[in-house]
């Protein structure tokens, strides 16, 4: 056995993955520590990946090398793009999974992964330098010490995990598994704040005591796509033509109602729920709230949707998305019978809430090692973040920058105008959160530059020279790159015909040509596409059939939101200027009478990198900002 490593990641969800397989993929021995190898990155909560800005974050993942958009579509079994009747910032793209294959494919992709070994066992603690400034192993729960030279926590929801079911409370970090002690506590001595937070998942039921004809059917796209930017990542469900590369079978989800009756046999058990009586002390996330603290806040709304999620391809499980609840298990059932299509279903167990563990995210520096203890990384809920796509990303730039640090390289920082992964740990490390952080595209300033179709534009450079994304990538986004500019350059250059034209124009109530017209211009009016002149206009044609789907489509967004782009990104150089303005860790900020005395506590103790991130800091004001300036030019 090798006791000695490059990395240890501690947990093996969605963070602890994406750690292992980039710090792995970019050179680094990695010991990848879990309580259970059967639960490698198992969906806690819904089979689904994406989302509102979930979906972008999922394809920025794929495009610097990660393995989620690609394990998503390898376990997808429905694909819909959110949002379409909206403009292009908007689109998000949402797959319903396979909960069995998902993690499957993930155990798979890290075994066939060089550098990546596994141990099940329990992280009992960490191993500090006897000046305690340095972390330099783990002891497990066996006893066994592994060394390494950096090490990432990603412990999810088991620091100390809690799981209420009514006036029910067990230890645990998820259903059927223990949590995890002893770390929250070493690390309070070391000097580290901690805190506590709540989530919680619906109960699951058998989905052959359902009723789908009492529901809206929820089908997924007629134009299916996926996240990963690579080929031939979909499940194989070939059309007659043999064609593999997108998935050709989906199963639909449905959606259904609660009611009145549902409401007041779910207030029955108000006086048992562990939210009303304060036996859960930690905040739960705003923007997924359980059944009980849906009708007690929105007391004035008469129905909450359910949607009624299949859990995988050969299994009868639903997962009742919406029903997330804590409530005794036997006001669930009762409740739960009262939707409509759910009057004869069978509940496999019910949902539960659980409490854990978390650190503010205030204590880490942009790399997410954290301040105190150096080559230690935070990745994930323990982070105080929700959602798989938010834990995975972190786990990403925490695997990245460990690799980096320990090999004396310089760190690797997305800044907001750069990805959405940049904009939620800037979001964590300068203004902390004190309930579950997730991921809106209302988050981001920038959010025409952040689409979900641009994100290897963005990011596979990038990635690609510090040696994460393949040469492969980068060749590919290349291609769509200079492709996407012969498209714009032609519709620059040449004009539409008239009588070609007019006949497409009229059909979607567009005013006709009365003479030739420059594409470019054509393509500007509303509900014009290239596809739709392709249809008649020959030259168009021609020249897009040989270019993909995601090449045309990227060169449409480009030339219909020419103007608005181009103001985006010069208010994005106008931040630019101030990320160039570097604070060393060490800046005395008290030492400057001209601060507010709220700015030199906060910049005393945040420590922010850049000019940039001290402006975001919530009580830092502009003439602060001055005031550092002139400091920094004299």
């Amino acid at each position: 056995m090798n006791f000695h490593y490059d990395i240890i990641v501690v947990g093996a969800g969605h963070a602890g993955c994406e750690a292992a397989a980039a710090a792995a993929n970019m050179g680094s021995k990695v010991l990848l520590l879990t309580m259970n190898m059967q639960t490698i990155a198992q969906m806690s909560c819904n089979p689904a990946m994406g989302g509102i800005a979930k979906g972008q974050i999922v394809r920025e993942i794929d495009a610097l090398g990660g393995y989620s958009g690609i394990v998503s579509d390898k376990s997808a079994i429905q694909f819909r793009m959110l949002n379409r009747s909206k403009g292009p910032a908007m689109w998000s793209p949402r797959t319903q999974n396979d909960r069995m294959l998902f993690a499957a494919t993930w155990r798979e992709m890290l075994e066939q992964t060089p550098n990546v070994d596994f141990w099940q066992d329990m992280c009992r603690q960490l191993i500090i330098s006897k000046d305690g400034k340095r972390v330099e192993g783990v002891v497990t729960g066996m006893g066994i010490e592994f060394k390494a030279k950096a090490v990432v926590l990603t412990n999810g929801t088991f620091l100390n995990g809690l799981i209420h079911i009514g006036e029910k409370q067990l230890g645990g970090g998820r259903s059927g598994e223990s949590a995890s002690y002893g770390i929250t506590e070493q690390l309070v001595s070391l000097g580290f704040e901690s805190g506590r937070m709540k989530t919680g998942t619906p109960p699951r039921v058998d989905g052959r005591t359902l009723d789908y004809s009492k529901m809206e059917v929820q089908e997924g796209d007629e134009a299916i796509d996926k996240f990963s930017y690579l080929e031939n990542t979909s499940p194989f469900y070939a059309d007659s033509k043999g064609d593999k590369s997108k998935l050709k079978k989906q199963i639909p989800c449905h959606i259904t109602y609660t009611n009145k009756d549902v409401h007041e046999v779910l207030k029955t058990g108000f006086e048992k729920s562990p939210m009303f009586t304060g036996r859960i002390q930690g905040l739960g996330p705003r923007y997924c709230p359980s059944i009980e603290d849906k009708i007690n806040r929105f007391s004035e709304r008469e129905r909450h949707q359910i949607f009624v999620e299949p859990e995988g391809w050969n299994t009868v499980e639903i997962y009742v998305n919406g029903f997330s609840t804590s409530l005794p298990e036997e006001v669930q059932y009762k409740a739960l019978q009262l939707i409509p299509g759910f009057e004869k279903a069978k509940m496999f167990r019910p949902g539960y809430a659980i409490e854990y563990d978390y650190f503010p995210p205030t204590q880490l520096n942009l790399t997410l090692e954290t301040r105190l203890v150096e080559n230690l990384y935070f990745a994930g809920q323990i982070n105080g973040t929700t959602g798989y796509e938010e834990a995975a990303c972190q786990g990403q730039m925490a695997g990245i920058n460990a690799h980096l640090k320990i090999n004396e390289k310089d760190p690797f920082v997305l800044l907001r105008h750069q990805a959405y992964i940049g904009v939620l740990i800037d979001d964590l490390v300068t203004k902390g959160t004190e309930e579950p952080y997730r991921m809106f595209t209302s988050r981001s300033e920038y959010r025409l530059l952040l689409r979900q179709d641009n994100a290897d534009i963005r990011l596979t450079a990038l990635s690609n020279q510090i040696g994460l994304a393949s040469e492969q990538r980068y060749v590919v986004v290349q291609n769509k790159i200079r492709h996407a500019q012969q498209i714009i350059q032609y519709f620059k250059n040449n004009s539409a015909e008239p009588e070609q034209a007019n006949p497409y124009l009229d059909s979607i109530n567009s005013a006709p040509l009365t003479q030739k017209w420059r594409y470019f211009n054509v393509l500007s009016r509303p509900d014009v596409s290239i596809l739709g002149l392709a249809k008649v206009c020959p030259d168009v044609s021609n020249l897009i059939s040989e270019f993909s789907d995601e090449t045309i489509q990227q060169a449409e967004i480009l030339m219909k939101y020419e103007g608005y782009i181009e103001r985006e990104k010069e208010n994005a150089d106008r931040m630019i200027k101030l990320e160039n303005f570097k604070l060393k860790s060490d800046f005395d900020y008290k030492s400057i009478p001209s601060l507010s005395l709220e700015a030199r506590d906060k910049l005393s103790k945040l420590k922010p990198s850049t000019i940039g991130q001290a402006s975001r800091i919530s009580g830092i004001n502009p003439a602060d900002i001055s005031v550092l300036l002139v400091h920094l030019g004299r």
